[in-house]
């Protein structure tokens, strides 16, 4: 076999190989190690400098404002709805499309992925048109006294939408790569068909799943787009921990909106950790199927 000018052909138990010259990798990883510290580890680290310059006292004081508690709680409960719905139907949408074939099936798989390719804004301008004073069903909302735009039913609403796919899409080629056999026994035996997703099917899925809600929470927590244009920016109110940041900081208020922000930092952070044990787990568990 011929190999080019500038690599290396090494033999071993598992066949030939080639890899590159010792100097290209090490230029490779400096430069992916460099990016990763300008555009990654630099703007982290800064958001916790910033944030604590003036200490620990003024960074507790800017957590206590009354508008800071009203945006987390906001921003939490937010969480607490969308995450269990997009769990729900996550776990639905994956179990008829990797287990199933049906008419529309290539359909339902397009729709799930709707949100990666329409702009959170646009989404958000969505349900303005549907639900605003001037939209489709605005004059009849009114008329019934339900508010939806500018409320935390809206928040809800465009929240739902951008962080749906996150289980859904975590779950699909999971579910499809272990097939339907253990499934197909379980029914054989007499199980019923929750008995058999409780027993058979959610313990093959189970990392998969928090993989999936650790992604979708933090999406809901951290989305700026839709909500800001459908929560009115009412202080107190309507205002998630994104959009409090935004005013602070349009206010001059650095040292308050880096403190907020670095509670995001820290959901990041938190979020990789648990990315990382969850992908290790469900590599842990495909390897162990391939095995049996």
């Amino acid at each position: 076999m011929h190999v080019g000018k500038g690599f290396h052909k090494s033999g071993g138990k598992g066949g030939s190989k080639i890899t590159e010259p010792a100097a290209v990798r090490i230029l490779l990883i400096t430069v992916a190690l460099a990016f990763l510290a300008l555009f990654l580890l630099l703007p982290l680290a800064a958001v916790f400098v910033q944030a604590f310059e003036k200490g620990w006292e003024a960074y507790l004081a800017a957590l206590h404002e009354p508008d800071t508690l009203s945006a987390i709680r906001l921003t939490l409960l937010t969480a607490a709805i969308c995450v269990p719905l997009n769990l729900f139907f996550g776990i639905v949408a994956a179990w008829g499309i990797a287990k199933f074939t049906f008419p529309g099936k290539s359909l339902l798989i397009t729709l799930i992925d709707l949100p990666f390719s329409v702009s959170p804004v646009v989404s958000g301008l969505i349900y303005v048109l549907i639900f605003g004073l001037q939209g489709w069903l605005g004059p009849w909302l009114q008329g019934h006294d339900i508010k939806i735009i500018f409320a935390v039913p809206g928040i809800v609403l465009a929240t739902v939408f951008v962080t749906f796919p996150f289980v859904a899409r975590e779950l699909i080629p999971l579910m499809e790569s272990q097939g339907r056999d253990e499934e197909e026994a379980a029914l054989t035996l007499g199980a019923s068909g929750l008995q058999t997703f409780f027993r058979v099917t959610f313990p093959n899925i189970k990392w998969g799943v928090l993989y999936g809600v650790i992604l979708c929470n933090a999406r809901a927590m951290g989305e700026f787009g839709a909500v800001s244009v459908v929560s009115g920016h009412v202080r107190g109110s309507t205002n998630t921990i994104p959009l409090q940041v935004e005013i602070l900081y349009n206010e001059y208020s650095y040292a308050a909106a880096f403190a907020v922000a670095s509670l995001l930092a820290l959901l990041a952070l938190v979020t990789l950790a648990l990315k990382t044990l969850a992908e290790w787990k469900i590599q842990q568990g495909l390897s162990a199927s391939e095995e049996r």
